[in-house]
Formats: C-alpha cells, sequence, structure tokens
C-alpha cells in the first residue's frame, strides 16, 4: 500500500515532468505489458476530475496504465456513483490518497453561473441535476464584489466547488470517514491551469512532520481537535442530507 505522502509525492513530480515537456509515460503497450495488466490493477490515487476533454487526468500527472483510478464528470460534482466508485478503490485496492481536481475556465461552472444568472427554461433535468450539484458551492460568491470580475468569478468559483465537492468525499461517506479516520485516507483538493499545465493543491494537503507536532501540542494546550470533531461530525450530517435531495 502507497501511502498518501508518498502518492501526493509522485503526482506533484509527475505533473513537474508534464508542464516542463519531459513526461516519461509512453501511451503504447507492448503484448507483455498488456498480458501483465490483466492480473489486476494497483492504481496508487483515485482523481475526481472533470469530463473536458483538456484535462487527460493520466497525462497531466504523467502516469501510465493501472497507475490512476480515474473518475470523470462535468464540473468534477459529487453524487452517489462517484462516492461508491471511490469506496470501491480505496477498499479493494488500498487506495489512500484522493484528489478532486477542478481546472481553469471550467465549462460546468460558467453554466451554472450563467444559470444563476439568468434561468433558462429548456433546460434538461440531466444539466439541471449538474448545475443543482454545483450551485451551492457559487451562489454566494454572486453577492460579493467578486461578481463584478467575470475572470476572477469564475476562478474563486471553481475552487468553492472543489473545497465542496472535497467536502462531501470527506463527511458523506461512513466507508470514506471511517478510512479517514483509522485507515490514512487523505482527499485533497486541486486546480489545473489550463495556461500554465500546472497542478495547485490547495485543500486538505496532507500536514509535513513540523505542522503535525504543531497541531499535537495544540491539542495538548486546548483540546482543540475536539472541538474540530465535533464541528467536522454537525458538518457531515448536513452533506450527507444534501447528497440525498
Amino acid at each position: 500500500m502507497i501511502h498518501a505522502h508518498e502518492a501526493l509525492t509522485r503526482l506533484r513530480e509527475g505533473n513537474k515532468r508534464f508542464k516542463s515537456g519531459a513526461s516519461e509515460f509512453v501511451p503504447n503497450l507492448s503484448p507483455s505489458e498488456r498480458n501483465q495488466l490483466l492480473e489486476g490493477q494497483e492504481p496508487f490515487a483515485v482523481v475526481l476530475g472533470c469530463s473536458d476533454s483538456r484535462v487527460p487526468v493520466e497525462l497531466i500527472f504523467d502516469q501510465g496504465f493501472g497507475d490512476l483510478f480515474v473518475i470523470r464528470v462535468a464540473g468534477n460534482v459529487v453524487a452517489s456513483s462517484q462516492i461508491g466508485s471511490i469506496e470501491f478503490a480505496a477498499e479493494k485496492f488500498n487506495v489512500r490518497l484522493v484528489i478532486v481536481l477542478g481546472h481553469t475556465q471550467c465549462g460546468a461552472i460558467q453554466a451554472t453561473l450563467d444559470e444563476l444568472k439568468q434561468p433558462s427554461e429548456n433546460q434538461s433535468r440531466n444539466l439541471r441535476s449538474i448545475v443543482g450539484r454545483i450551485r451551492p458551492s457559487v451562489e454566494g460568491l454572486l453577492e460579493t464584489d467578486i461578481a463584478k470580475d467575470p475572470e476572477q468569478l469564475v476562478r474563486q468559483a471553481v475552487r468553492s466547488n472543489v473545497r465542496m465537492s472535497t467536502a462531501s468525499l470527506r463527511h458523506g461517506s461512513e466507508i470514506l470517514e471511517q478510512l479517514i479516520d483509522h485507515e490514512g485516507l487523505v482527499v485533497v483538493g486541486a486546480e489545473y491551469s489550463l495556461h500554465t499545465g500546472e497542478v495547485e493543491f490547495f485543500d486538505g494537503v496532507p500536514l509535513n512532520d513540523n505542522q503535525m507536532k504543531n497541531l499535537m501540542r495544540l491539542d495538548q494546550q486546548s483540546g482543540f481537535l475536539n472541538i474540530l470533531k465535533t464541528k467536522f461530525s454537525k458538518m457531515s450530517q448536513a452533506i450527507r442530507s444534501w447528497l440525498n435531495f
């Protein structure tokens, strides 16, 4: 089993190679390599990404066949099927890192903002379902000064949507919660830049050793973690209710 820290390091290094034009993965398989894959898969990370054709997950992380368990859906939204897929990968293959990957200039985010500004009458119920998943994370931004800057609005909306998806995974599944609390599962939010090719990990990034020591010292002094656990428990109940709407 590859721990979350090591898995995240692999993704960072792979994206660094991709960004610099030094990718190592060659998308060709010899007959012997194909036969090896018949024996099973051992992905070291799950990536829940957007369906956008400009964000091919394996390529931007410079990973090959069998390395990543990839789930793609417009707007990288979280619903029961996505949660079930991640539960399967975490339990079946002992994956301990889940990445929710948004990206700049996301069409699903823009479509949701457009719908909030000017609701349409002929949108299909399936598209409404996607918009409905994204809406809670972005509608509050329209009431701020950010709304005056369309480019900044989309950027903030992308990150807000990623944060909502990571929170939904952390607190919308009893299985994932147990794996997070007791088995080292980590859920991280990230954003891919179409301009630079770089992936920035910005939400839920695992603490390094020094940060962990400081947090433990703070916990001993003030019971800080107990306060967080109480808040997260309430958040978990609210998110489960929202996922079942």
